[in-house]
């Protein structure tokens, strides 16, 4: 691999996303040496974003290749030893190109929350990019690093300091931000598709379906707020809940048998809602959220909300995403009842300035630091960002200026 042309693609670079994750890694890639090329499918487009660099367009190529025109997403993918996609609806836009990159023996990640779309690339892919080694790593944006990193570093923490492993890990979100379009156009296809009653179920990325109705029921999605005694305040359901806990749930699932997450290990997360009118703050924000799911959920309704919402391509101010910010409180909890506390914290939109440091940096483990991944280089197949680049990706979040502050 290190004898293609390029280190690391980035597909779908004209997107409001892409864009930013171009401006992230040329600024990154010139002053390592790396060679960088961007890839959609509108040359005029990707000459401009390449041009708006300044001084590290010299060093970035374009490549032009249709998300369903194979035989160019072959040719693009046989060029890299990493492709960085943000070119979403998945569902829509992402079966040509992951099929490549297993093909040509290309690692991948990306931005999406379509799980049900996940679970179609583990169905047909997740074996043969197994034996053949090459890492296929969705959800590495705001869905779900947070999370499934989170969980990870707990669930690790717990085992280091407390010597016995950790059965269930909590996660408590705060967050400010803005929508961008192409997440909104994500969502709205959920229900287009009829991936959204598929997504319930809450063992959906395991390896195998999970039929014990006790498991189900103790890791159902929450539906109403409660009072909360670990933290002391009132929590309500997290809007992306229903996507992250299924990749936490798969990345405990491939590691089963680590000592570091206990049988039948649990994972939930909430929004969190600090004093005072807490309780308040949680029930207002809840109706919100389940009046939203009945209006897209409606097609009439889910036209309406295209015209006033976001298009794909646009997105929040400049200011709006640098003044957003996220919180991720976590707790790991032992069989015994100890508890152990971790904190993962931005400075920045979570669905933009957040989500574009955790997908480049992922891409970047791949392409700098892939003898120190989990499982040495030979491990392969649909893997989450615990199972395919744990404790180097969160080393590189804090270089990058990320909080991840986990026990001790």
């Amino acid at each position: 691999m290190k004898d293609r042309p390029f280190d690391l693609i980035v597909y779908g670079a004209t997107g409001f996303v892409g864009r930013q994750a171009v401006e992230y890694l040329a600024n990154h890639v010139q002053a390592r040496g790396l060679r960088l090329a961007i890839a959609g499918r509108d040359k005029r487009k990707l000459e401009a974003i390449r041009s708006s660099l300044g001084k590290p367009a010299g060093s970035v190529e374009v490549v032009v290749a249709n998300a369903d025109d194979r035989a160019a997403l072959d040719a693009m993918a046989a060029k890299a030893r990493v492709v960085l996609s943000t070119a979403g609806p998945f569902a829509l836009y992402g079966d040509a190109l992951v099929d490549a990159c297993v093909a040509k023996r290309t690692h991948y990640v990306d931005i999406t929350g379509e799980t049900v779309w996940v679970r179609g690339l583990i169905d047909r892919l997740h074996a043969r990019a197994a034996r053949n080694g090459t890492r296929i790593i969705p959800c590495c944006g705001f869905d779900s690093v947070p999370s499934d990193l989170g969980a990870y570093l707990i669930a690790r923490q717990v085992q280091r300091e407390l010597g016995v492993a950790c059965v269930e890990v909590r996660a408590y979100f705060q967050m400010y931000g803005g929508f961008n379009g192409g997440t909104l156009a994500s969502n709205f296809n959920r229900y287009e598709s009829g991936q959204a009653d598929a997504g319930r179920d809450p063992f959906l990325l395991n390896p195998r379906p999970l039929s014990a109705h006790e498991q189900i029921e103790r890791n159902a999605d929450p539906v109403a707020p409660h009072y909360d005694g670990v933290i002391g305040t009132w929590v309500g359901p997290f809007i992306m809940g229903p996507i992250n806990t299924r990749v936490v749930r798969r990345s405990a699932a491939l590691l089963a048998g680590d000592k570091a997450y206990g049988s039948g290990f649990r994972y939930q997360e909430y929004t969190k809602f600090d004093p005072p009118l807490a309780h308040a703050k949680a029930a207002a924000l809840n109706v919100a959220l389940r009046g939203f799911e009945k209006l897209a959920a409606r097609s009439p309704t889910r036209s309406l909300l295209k015209r006033l919402l976001p298009a794909p391509g646009s997105g929040p101010t400049e200011r709006t995403m640098n003044e957003g910010w996220f919180r991720t409180e976590l707790v790991g909890f032992t069989e015994d009842g100890r508890a152990l506390r971790g904190l993962i914290a931005y400075q920045g939109d979570p669905g933009n300035r957040a989500t574009v440091r955790f997908v480049c940096e992922a891409a970047l483990a791949l392409v700098l630091e892939a003898g120190e991944l989990p499982g040495g280089p030979k491990r392969g197949g649909l893997l989450t960002p615990a199972t395919g680049l744990g404790e180097v990706l969160a080393r590189r979040l804090r270089a990058a200026g990320v909080l991840i502050a986990i026990g001790g």
